[in-house]
């Protein structure tokens, strides 16, 4: 190999910041760039958990710490920013992966309260820590971001009409960042991707999954007619934040098993 030819996929040297890193698609993404190399900060409103990972990651072989982060209080926004900021020096991939679905059930039925949550941590919480970590993310020769969206941003399921909602802004606020940050002819540029799951065996999917009508659904939507593992979304992500896409951005990267066909 070349003195200056790198692997396909390597993260080594990179920061990384995985939003909702304690458990699901988060701690799936959060041991996957580890393992490319990066060194990840596992994040969610419970740092307990989010220590569990970055020592299972530390186990493994690989680097990674751990803060607290509400994504719908802004105020820990400033201060992981100015954590990583400050330990590291850089910040080079953000995953806004953290997601919240209080109402399963008909739109109607749906609580002012449900909805209020819903959006701050679904879709606030991902606008202002990607428009906060800006700055940081373009400083040493550009970045990535990677929102996790889903399949329901494209189309709306029944019983999860507010959950939609959220995720369709998720991927507008994709496309619109995208166009405003990606320009890299300093080497400054910020790509803006986001992963679209379908269906994924993970706690925030447990309503779904446990529906009486899941079989059917299932048999009728998917071609893959079963759920995910959240390890199966990693792949995608990864390559969304590599080199290997430099020139991939402002695209929504669907990961479905079929559902969407």
């Amino acid at each position: 190999m070349a003195k200056d030819e790198k692997k396909r996929f390597d993260l080594t040297g990179k920061v990384a910041l995985v939003a909702g890193a304690s458990r699901g698609i988060g701690e799936a993404i959060a041991h996957g760039l580890a393992e490319q190399g990066a060194h990840v900060v596992c994040t969610s409103r419970k740092p307990e958990a989010c220590a569990k990972v970055a020592d299972d990651i530390k186990a493994k072989g690989g680097s990674a710490s751990f803060a607290e982060l509400h994504l719908g209080d802004l105020s820990h926004h400033d201060k992981v920013l100015a954590q990583i900021e400050a330990e590291h020096g850089r910040l080079d991939i953000l995953i806004n992966n953290g997601a919240t679905n209080p109402h399963y059930g008909p739109a109607h039925s749906a609580t002012e309260d449900a909805y209020d949550k819903t959006f701050a941590v679904n879709t606030r919480g991902p606008y202002f820590l990607t428009s906060k970590a800006y700055p940081l993310l373009k400083r040493d020769g550009g970045g990535s971001v990677v929102n996790v969206a889903s399949i329901d941003g494209l189309q709306p399921a029944e019983n999860r009409v507010i959950y939609a909602m959220t995720k369709s802004a998720l991927i507008a606020m994709t496309q619109g960042m995208a166009k405003e940050y990606s320009d890299d002819k300093n080497g400054e540029g910020v790509r803006v991707n986001a992963l679209l799951p379908g269906p994924v065996d993970t706690k925030l999917a447990s309503a779904l999954k446990n529906a009486p009508d899941v079989d059917k659904y299932l048999d009728m939507t998917m071609a893959i007619k079963r759920f995910a593992q959240p390890e199966e979304m990693v792949g995608a992500v990864i390559f969304m934040v590599s080199d290997e896409a430099s020139f991939y951005t402002g695209q929504c990267t669907v990961v479905d098993g079929g559902a969407t066909l």
